[in-house]
């Protein structure tokens, strides 16, 4: 590595280069810290040029590359296998440029979520994918995970909300995919690129488009007595042909976390489960919506529904509902967060199915999902310490994701496959589906240095692991492919 490691220092200078064992440390793996790899050396670049000469330093030395925003990833996406280099795009954090008129902004992908609303917020507009994460997550993070987030089910996801894309290839070559105005003739390779877990190269920029602020938006807290009669009202709503800008749930276990964390919001502590709905839009049309929503959440089991009072309230809601996964530390040592979808009309069983598949194998499982849009995220607290019981929690794991699919969803809404999930990729796709999207891969990075080891089924192991969990010390890879 010494060769390569002098060559990235007279890149971006002493201080943007790490390759000491303590200082690649807190880069070995993303949030999900099941797995981990050391990474060869670290490089913060600080524009398109830099991550140019960097990938072409990589390619000299034959190293390969992953990029990598906040880490905040919960699929293993960032992981550097085979000691590549992390290109860490966090000082590539600027907005470029804004069109308020036609509504659309440029940024450099370690913009971090939040802060493009910020930036645009004095123009009336707002960037919409909002992840559990959005006040650390980065705006090239979510392209290359297609995020999601609570407002999903009306706004969509990443994909809706991109236009354009500067990608720095494997071999060094910036292309320019995409259009400012939505539209290019041709193949859709923005699309090809978002989601594509950072397999594809190095997002530079992105153009984004960008939302209104809502004139008026209301915010009601349903309360029931479990979390199965919580998700039939999801289903209920969204039959009667209303489309709220979010539909949440968080079953009691996760209550009881948050109401004990720096997230209290009031949550009632003996509810079952509570389904927080959010409705934006004109002033007179949300009134008659509230209405309507609490009588089908009434007639579904609820035993009222609050409307948030304020602003202050419905921020305290909010900051009770993306602060579940932090105050998930309460319950154990260690998270395990899936993410799976499945059809809207099968919620109820599904979600009965995961609670029942939790208790079987005794352990500390709760729910706090994005309900509107049947994304999943059944979290298991537990400490890795205990072999048998991090045993229990990869099979519950696995029987989950099974659950899923066999009732016609698919192994991940918004987390991405990673690592975590790529031998679980046979449960949905053909060796046909295979062969295509390798063919797709080989077209943008033909010798495959990109972030390599990630969404493909695997054989054989990265080199180099941190043994921190039994059954993970090893990371595979199948040989000769990514």
């Amino acid at each position: 590595m010494s060769g390569l490691v002098d060559a990235l220092t007279a890149i971006v200078g002493a201080e943007g280069c790490l390759s000491r064992a303590d200082e690649v440390f807190p880069y070995e793996c993303d949030g999900l810290s099941l797995h981990a790899a050391t990474p060869g050396a670290v490089v913060f670049p600080r524009d398109t040029s830099d991550v140019v000469r960097i990938v072409r330093a990589c390619a000299e030395h034959g190293r390969s590359f992953v990029p990598r925003g906040a880490g905040t990833g919960l699929s293993g996406g960032a992981l550097a296998c085979d000691e590549a280099v992390v290109i860490e795009c966090s000082r590539m954090n600027r907005v470029l440029e804004v069109n308020p008129e036609a509504r659309w902004a440029r940024v450099q992908p370690g913009l971090v979520n939040a802060d493009l609303s910020r930036a645009v917020a004095t123009h009336g507009l707002f960037y919409a994918p909002d992840p559990s994460s959005q006040l650390a997550c980065t705006i090239g993070g979510n392209v290359a995970e297609n995020s999601g987030g609570p407002h999903t089910l009306k706004y969509g996801t990443t994909t809706d909300h991109v236009l354009g894309l500067e990608l720095v290839l494997s071999s060094g070559e910036v292309v320019r995919l995409g259009s400012a105005c939505g539209v290019a003739p041709g193949y859709d390779l923005v699309g090809a690129v978002v989601g594509s877990e950072g397999t594809l190269g190095v997002v530079t920029e992105v153009t984004v488009n960008l939302e209104p602020i809502p004139e008026a938006i209301a915010t009601l807290l349903g309360i029931f007595g479990d979390v199965v009669s919580a998700c039939r009202a999801v289903g209920e709503i969204i039959r009667s042909g209303l489309v709220p800008a979010a539909l949440e749930i968080m079953d009691r276990r996760t209550i009881e976390a948050v109401e004990a964390s720096v997230y209290a919001a009031g949550l009632p502590r003996d509810a079952g489960a509570v389904l927080l709905i959010e409705l934006d839009g004109p002033p007179p049309a949300l009134e008659r919506q509230r209405e309507r929503i609490r009588a089908i959440a009434m007639a579904q089991g609820a035993s009222r529904v609050d409307v948030a009072r304020d602003a202050d309230e419905r921020e305290r809601f909010w900051a009770a509902r993306k602060g579940a996964f932090g105050a998930m530390g309460r319950l154990g040592p260690d998270l395990y967060v899936h993410d799976a979808v499945v059809p809207r009309a099968k919620l109820p069983e599904v979600i009965a199915r995961v609670c029942e598949i939790g208790d079987r194998y005794g352990l500390k499982l709760s729910n706090v999902f994005h309900a509107g849009d049947g994304n999943l995220h059944p979290n298991i607290s537990f400490d890795r310490r205990n072999p048998d019981e991090l045993d229990r929690v990869l099979a519950a794991g696995d029987e989950i994701l099974r659950t899923c699919v066999d009732a016609g969803g698919v192994i991940t809404g918004e987390h991405g496959v990673g690592t975590e999930k790529r031998d679980f990729m046979e449960l949905i796709f053909s060796e046909a589906d295979f062969g295509a999207m390798k063919r797709l891969r080989r077209a943008f990075d033909p010798e495959q240095r990109s972030n390599p080891g990630k969404i493909f089924p695997s054989t054989r192991f990265c080199t180099e692991a941190n043994p921190k969990a039994r059954g993970y010390d090893r990371v595979p890879l199948r040989e000769g492919e990514p």
